[in-house]
Order: structure tokens, then C-alpha cells, then sequence
């Protein structure tokens, strides 16, 4: 096989100073087990978790991928203040709630007391098959969390309704001013085969491509949906597994921006861009390319009101992209990762991503989630008021749980052991002092050609996607890792937007890595995200 990687020219990482500093610290509670995929809630310090999976990344052979036995039956509260866990199961509940409740990937939101959980995906005996469940549950979880501590009864707490635009999992519900959103996500009936749907056992597999606005009517006692005109875009929110953060908009208003999510409708590859999200709809923003974490993984979002930057913090997972030595390396094999990276948007709305100087101590993040302090300043979407925070180390939340992997790329060799549910407590904190530090600049982020070489690595064919912003001349060259070019051509027949050439080349030798690199008029690009300037 041939491995491309790409030229230093644009891939090189620049220092830069930062906002703020991101530490973590361990934190051990006995017998708090591993979970991954799973909602929460939180009151008073203390964390109801719900759903969710006890196993690691998911089998690729249909018979034992995503299993019964890996479904979590229990309802879970965690107080890290005291290193307690209390758990009940789930059995007292209604069948079609224990259903829902143990699925995996279902979307949640928090307001006031009640924790809204709609979708997500598993098994359902009452089906007799994998399905993703038309159900929306309201939670009462102050309630929940004290019965559950001491041992009472939980049943009336819970209330759900069935409906179909519901039906969603590895999508995100966000909230905007009183409407919500359901972002993304799918519709996946059947087991899971990495074959396709037609090779059995087979499955139906629906994107949604919409956002689902709503409002929720709740009396504490009726709970209704009313919907408002969807936004549909088969081409940019054809996405799912992924990260929709909370976000302060450069003219002050909240929103929410969709960032990375698989898988693009030409390829089997992550989105690079990202869509931001209001009140008053979308846009694609494709003059960004985020390169790290690129699935679902704790996120922290951090907006500075004086200096108009929302930062978002985002802790490892699964990416197609990682850096080695100041060099960013593609992988098509999309690994798990270890990288701690922020997307910052400035006043005037621009975008790019850094990457932290510390990792996450393994492969680790995810499918985490990030749990804040409930006595945060935040404004009313949950966007932590950086301003507002101590100068000095300050506790912001929690990350637990997760996929820990053994290895970068497990997946076509999974047997179940390879990886796991993760049963770590991180504590995080800033430090808003983040001279003694530097993040490094991903220059690729706020390049515009978004380039990328499929597949990786290949037996000498191969293909180059790219965006020009307007026809210009491009030369693509190939060339070893000391720098001898081996290739170099200017390809014909561009035009505005995407653009994808194939090659096959014969003098490469076999087990070697490879430069890649894009050229337009005005500057050097490179072959996974170049840049046109």
C-alpha cells in the first residue's frame, strides 16, 4: 500500500497566544462503571445519567453489534463532590420507557427541572428488532435523584409520548431563545452492517437532512409538541455523531453551529465545514475546514463578551485528522484520537481551530460528554461567560465516561476487546491566563480549497476533492518525503465548487508515504486542505 501525506508548506502548526488554558485532573469514584452514548441531568451537584452503552465501539458483524447485553438498564446518579454513586433499574418503569431509556444516542436537553429525552437507538423486544424509538420522556430530575438516593419510588416522575418526527438518534437538540432544535441525525431501523442495507441481515438507514424546530408545552403533567417549518439541506445537514455546540453569535444573539458530523454525500469522510445556526436560520461556512474531533466528544463552549470570541473546547474522540511533529497527517481510517482542540469565531464572524498543548492522557473522548457546574455565569443557552471566571484555576465541570480504545484503528479487527466503555472522571479547568502556554494555529483551518486524498492509504489510485472559490489554474504535485518531486501536472477542466480528480500512478514504491500538494495561482495548497492565498 502507498501512504499520502501532505506538504509542510500549509500544514505547518503556528504558535499562538491563547485566551485561556484547559488542565485536567483524574478523579476516582469506586465502582462508578463505564458508559458511553448516555444523557444526563443534573441538580444540586448531582448527575442523573440514563441510557447509554457499557461496551466500547460498536462490532462491525451484525450478530453482535450493538447487543442487549451492552444496553444500560439502570438509572444512575453521581455526586463527585462526595464520591458516591447510587443506581436503580430500570424495571419499574413502563416497558416502552425501559425501551427508550436504555437505548443508545438519544438527543437531551436539560430546562429547569426536567431532562427531555427523545430518540435513540437499540434494541426493542417488543419489536423484535433494533429500531430507533418515536418517543419523547420527560424527566423530573430532582425528583428522580432523591428517589433514587434513598430508595424510593421513581415511576411518577417520568412521562412520555409517542411521535414519529421524533424518531431520531445520533442527532443533537439544541435550544434556541424558546425554540428547539433537532439537528441532524437519523433514522436507522434493523442491525447495523458495515456491508450495506442490502446484505443481510440489512437495515433501513434514513438521514433526516433537516432541522426539526418545535416548541415543547409542558404543564408538568400534559406534554405536547408543536412544530414550526423545518429546514431542510440534503447536501449540509446530512449529518450525524457528531457535535452541535451552543454558541454567543458575533451580534450578541445565541445560536448553535453544527461542527464536523459524517458522513459527506460523495465520500465516506467527515464534513470539514461547519454550519452555524439562529434564530433566523443557517449558513455553511465553508471558508473554515475543522480538522480535529471530528465525532461526537465532551465539548466546553467559552464566550468572551469583550473581545467578541466564542471559543469552543473540544476533548479527543475519533478524527480523520492528527498531528505528528508539527505535521497535520490525514487518516482516512478516521482513528481515534487524543487531540485537544478549540474552534474560535472572532468579531467579525471567522473562523479557526488550535490545537491545545495537552492531550488527553489515552484515546479517549469519544462519545464523553462535558457536565458543568451548575453555579457557572453562563448566559441562557449554557455558554460559560469567560469573562466572568476567576483569573485563576477555576473548576468549569466534569468529563466522564466515553470509548477508550487500546489502538488508533480498531475497527475492522474488533472483537469486542479492542476497546471499552470508560469509567474515568475528568475534572477540567481554565486558567484564564494563557501566556505560559501557546496554542498552536491549524493554518489548514482557514484555507478554502479543503482538500482531501481518498482513499488513504492505497495501492496507487486515488482520488483529490477539493473547493475552488472561482476557476484558477491548479497543479498538483506528488513528491517523497525528501522533498524530490516525483509528479507534477496542471490539471484542466475545473470549475467553481467541488471539484474531484482520480490518478493512478506506477512510480511509487510500494509501503512508502508520499507528499501531496495543491499549487493555484496565488499560493501553495496542500493535499488534504490546502490553502489558496
Amino acid at each position: 500500500m502507498y501512504y499520502l501525506v501532505f506538504s509542510g508548506f500549509a500544514l505547518q502548526l503556528s504558535a499562538q497566544s491563547s485566551p485561556f488554558n484547559i488542565q485536567l485532573e483524574p478523579l476516582n469514584i469506586p465502582n462508578v462503571g463505564g458508559l458511553q452514548s448516555y444523557a444526563y441531568g443534573q441538580h444540586e451537584g448531582k448527575w442523573l445519567i440514563i441510557g447509554g452503552r457499557l461496551d466500547g465501539l460498536h462490532r462491525r458483524q451484525p450478530f453482535a453489534t450493538f447487543d442487549i447485553a451492552g444496553h444500560n438498564n439502570q438509572l444512575i446518579v453521581i455526586d463527585p463532590k462526595t464520591l458516591q454513586k447510587w443506581s436503580a433499574p430500570l424495571a419499574a418503569l413502563p416497558v416502552a420507557m425501559q425501551e427508550q431509556l436504555s437505548s443508545t444516542n438519544m438527543e437531551f436537553i436539560q430546562e429547569g427541572d426536567f431532562l427531555y429525552l427523545l430518540g435513540g437507538y437499540g434494541y426493542s423486544n417488543t419489536a423484535g428488532d433494533h429500531i430507533t424509538y418515536n418517543k419523547l420522556t420527560a424527566v423530573e430530575v430532582p425528583a428522580v435523584i432523591s428517589a433514587i438516593v434513598n430508595g424510593a419510588s421513581f415511576t411518577g416522575s417520568f412521562r412520555q409520548i409517542t411521535d414519529a418526527q421524533l424518531a431520531v438518534t445520533g442527532g443533537h437538540l439544541s435550544k434556541i431563545y424558546d425554540t428547539y432544535y433537532l439537528v441532524g441525525g437519523q433514522r436507522f431501523e434493523g442491525r447495523y452492517n458495515p456491508m450495506g442495507p442490502t446484505h443481510g441481515p440489512g437495515f433501513v438507514q434514513e438521514y433526516t437532512d433537516q432541522i426539526r424546530k418545535f416548541k415543547i408545552n409542558d404543564d408538568g403533567n400534559t406534554l405536547t409538541v408543536n412544530y414550526l417549518p423545518s429546514i431542510t439541506d440534503t447536501d449540509q445537514l446530512h449529518r450525524r455523531d457528531y457535535n452541535v455546540a451552543p454558541q454567543i453569535m458575533p451580534n450578541g444573539q445565541e445560536g448553535a453551529t453544527a461542527f464536523s458530523g459524517v458522513f459527506q454525500k460523495t465520500v465516506d469522510l467527515p464534513y470539514l465545514n461547519c454550519v452555524n445556526i439562529d434564530s433566523s436560520g443557517y449558513a455553511a461556512n465553508n471558508a473554515f475546514s475543522q480538522h480535529y474531533n471530528h465525532y461526537h466528544c465532551a465539548f466546553l463552549p467559552l464566550y468572551s463578551a469583550s473581545a467578541n470570541e466564542m471559543h469552543t473546547v473540544f476533548f479527543g474522540g475519533i478524527a480523520q485528522f492528527y498531528d505528528s511533529l508539527g505535521i497535520l497527517v490525514q487518516d482516512n481510517n478516521v482513528p481515534f484520537v487524543k487531540t485537544i482542540a478549540r474552534v474560535t469565531r472572532n468579531a467579525n464572524g471567522v473562523m479557526a481551530e488550535y490545537k491545545l498543548p495537552i492531550e488527553m492522557p489515552d484515546l479517549l473522548g469519544a462519545s464523553s460528554e462535558f457536565i458543568p457546574l451548575e453555579t457557572l455565569p453562563t448566559y441562557a443557552n449554557e455558554v460559560i461567560k469567560l469573562d466572568e471566571l476567576p483569573a485563576d484555576k477555576t473548576l468549569v465541570g466534569y468529563i466522564y465516561g466515553g470509548i477508550a480504545s487500546s489502538a488508533a484503528n480498531v475497527f475492522w479487527i474488533n472483537t469486542g476487546t479492542e476497546s471499552s466503555a470508560s469509567s474515568q472522571i475528568y475534572k477540567v479547568f481554565v486558567t484564564k491566563d494563557g501566556a505560559s502556554a501557546a496554542h498552536e494555529l491549524n493554518t489548514q483551518s482557514t484555507g478554502t480549497l479543503r482538500v482531501q486524498v481518498f482513499p488513504n492509504p492505497n495501492n496507487g489510485v486515488f482520488g483529490v476533492k477539493f473547493q475552488l472559490p472561482k476557476v484558477t489554474r491548479v497543479w498538483l504535485s506528488i513528491s517523497d518525503m525528501n522533498g524530490k518531486i516525483i509528479e507534477r501536472e496542471e490539471l484542466k477542466g475545473l470549475f467553481p465548487g467541488e471539484n474531484i480528480v482520480t490518478r493512478k500512478l506506477s512510480k511509487l514504491a510500494i509501503g512508502n508515504a508520499y507528499l501531496v500538494t495543491l499549487e493555484t495561482e496565488n499560493g501553495k495548497g496542500n493535499g488534504e486542505n490546502g490553502d489558496s492565498e
